[in-house]
């Protein structure tokens, strides 16, 4: 039997969701479904999508929902999504979490779960201070990291109360190794039934 996971992880920046991401979704054989990555893909090869994309970025402004939730429906249409899917960094708001659900309900599909991984402010600060010093990334400043922050609380707790009212979220303390992350992780997803890929 293949194994099948429809997955979301959600975390802070700086919370090692893209790492612990990755590892997941290998383990279940599913593709990780960034946003981010599609844009930063698109916006590099110029196409009409990296085009219109990269024009909203110019003025400042974020991609908007309808567009975002088109750009996750073609992928998650892709072959390599129909047993499952980790999704990073979409939905990312309520109206997007309602585009999610209409598009799987319409394959007879829903996630099965998210996965909140939980740093404490001051931990994700001084990871990402890190990073910046790490990578010279003039940007990760201490006010813009703590700005990037508050967006996140603020956008993401009203999709982690709608889940959470379906029973479907976990939540992971990501502090530790990464190993001992990922194992929380996997003994969360074992818990719901959830089969690694064989």
């Amino acid at each position: 039997m293949t194994a099948s996971a429809r997955l979301l992880i959600v975390g802070p920046q700086g919370s090692g969701k893209g790492t612990q991401g990755v590892r997941i979704a290998e383990s279940y054989g599913i593709p990780v479904v960034s946003t981010g990555d599609i844009f930063r893909a698109n916006i590099k090869e110029g196409t009409p999508l990296g085009q219109q994309v990269t024009a909203i970025l110019d003025k400042g402004d974020l991609v908007p929902d309808e567009l975002t939730s088109e750009i996750v429906r073609d992928r998650l249409s892709q072959d390599d999504a129909a047993n499952g899917f980790l999704l990073d960094g979409y939905p990312r708001n309520v109206a997007q979490v309602a585009h999610l659900e209409e598009f799987l309900a319409g394959r007879g599909e829903a996630l099965d779960a998210v996965i909140l991984l939980q740093v404490p402010r001051e931990e994700s600060i001084a990871r990402l201070g890190l990073r910046a010093a790490e990578q010279g990334r003039s940007d990760d400043t201490d006010a813009a990291i703590a700005h990037r922050l508050d967006i996140y609380e603020h956008e993401t707790a009203p999709i982690i109360e709608v889940y959470g009212a379906k029973g479907i979220v976990d939540r992971i303390d990501g502090v530790g190794s990464l190993d001992e992350i990922t194992e929380r992780i996997s003994a969360a997803l074992a818990a719901r039934g959830l089969r690694l890929a064989a």
